[in-house]
């Protein structure tokens, strides 16, 4: 996908009658909902069947649906989509099911900067960018030998959490990992666990000022993680291990959380250098993104991992956070994007926005 094709569609888009479009999960009822708010038409992507569970959501339901067999069917719909004058918001779900590689080449304008995928998706080039922004990371361990106290193994890629183990030698490292997959391993570190919804424009400077557009905060959350978060119900880790019962992290849901107000500097100081950096690396994130952080008893942020998109822990905000009711009632990172669409649109700056 060439900027030109982009800049092509965009041509014969009528810029009046946008359609959003987003596949059937992961966070699609307040991407429609927000969209529908702001006066666009909406499109839901359903694999398999018509979803039917969104009748009891009528506030959160698409317009129409496009019923494909499979993920990769999608790209076979991008002429009829592009007729629809439509605009794709990727998501967690999106982008992992459809594979990196076809959703590079989807024919379709999409919100965002697709060049962050390979940014985010790959473990070395991620710690190169937040490293480089000056973020704290836990530390990496490169030799499996080298385990000596508990470390958390990562694969590459948005699985939620799928397949992440920890592990307190090699021998147990060796013993669970999955051969073939590509992998990470991190010092398992100690802290609550904040991740930290953000929203970036590049083209709007009426929120906290970076050298190119500006900043928001829209909310924040952690995740409930089975079996991780119940393992100490039934007794120690170490107890439950000896039994063979090895904790996972498979996320199933979403908690909201507010921060304590004083270290909101610090959230903002390292949302701005993230964006900061990734404008020199590769013309930037645009959007919502995701800081997936661990804050020690110190009161210092470990950066574990970055979400380049919008992310399933805005959910418990369909209708306003803590953070975002302090911007405008109401709004939700959904419809935070879809804003951004209709300001572009109306200013002739999709191209700046959509890749």
């Amino acid at each position: 996908m060439t900027e030109i094709n982009i800049h092509g569609m965009l041509t014969n888009y009528d810029k009046k009658n946008l359609t959003i479009a987003t596949v059937c999960s992961h966070s699609s009822l307040q991407i429609f909902n927000g969209a529908r708010k702001e006066g666009f038409k909406t499109l839901g992507i359903a694999v398999g069947e018509k979803r039917k569970y969104y009748d009891a959501f009528p506030l959160g339901k698409p317009d129409e649906f496009l019923i494909v067999k499979n993920y990769k069917e999608i790209l076979k719909h991008t002429d009829e989509l592009q007729e629809k004058n439509a605009i794709v918001i990727p998501h967690g779900s999106f982008v992992e099911y459809l594979g990196a590689e076809n959703f590079l080449k989807l024919d379709l304008p999409t919100f965002g900067n697709r060049n962050v995928l390979m940014w985010e998706s790959n473990r070395d080039k991620e710690r190169i960018w937040l490293e480089g922004a000056g973020l704290t990371m836990p530390r990496e361990i490169k030799d499996p030998h080298d385990i000596d106290k508990p470390v958390i193994v990562k694969y590459h890629g948005a699985k939620g959490g799928k397949g992440f183990f920890i592990a307190k030698t090699y021998d147990e490292f060796k013993r669970r990992l999955e051969k073939g997959k590509p992998f990470v391993i991190q010092e398992f570190v100690l802290g609550t666990r904040y991740y930290l919804h953000y929203f970036y424009s590049p083209i709007q400077d009426n929120a906290y000022k970076l050298s190119k557009g500006s900043l928001q905060l829209l909310s924040m959350d952690r995740r409930d993680e089975t079996t991780i978060d119940e393992v100490q119900r039934l007794g120690s880790i170490a107890e439950l291990e000896e039994l063979g019962i090895h904790p996972t992290f498979v996320v199933t849901g979403n908690i909201p959380i507010v921060m304590r107000e004083s270290l909101l500097p610090k959230v903002f100081k390292m949302g701005e250098a993230v964006v900061e950096k990734s404008l020199k690396l590769f013309d930037g994130i645009i959007g919502s993104f995701c800081l997936e952080t661990v804050v020690t008893e110190d009161l210092e942020f470990k950066v574990f991992e970055i979400s380049a998109r919008i992310v399933a822990g805005t959910n418990p905000y369909s209708f306003g956070s803590p953070y975002s009711e302090f911007i405008q009632p109401d709004l939700s990172t959904g419809r935070r994007i879809a804003q951004e669409i209709k300001y572009a649109a109306k200013k002739n700056q999709l191209d700046k926005i959509l890749t």
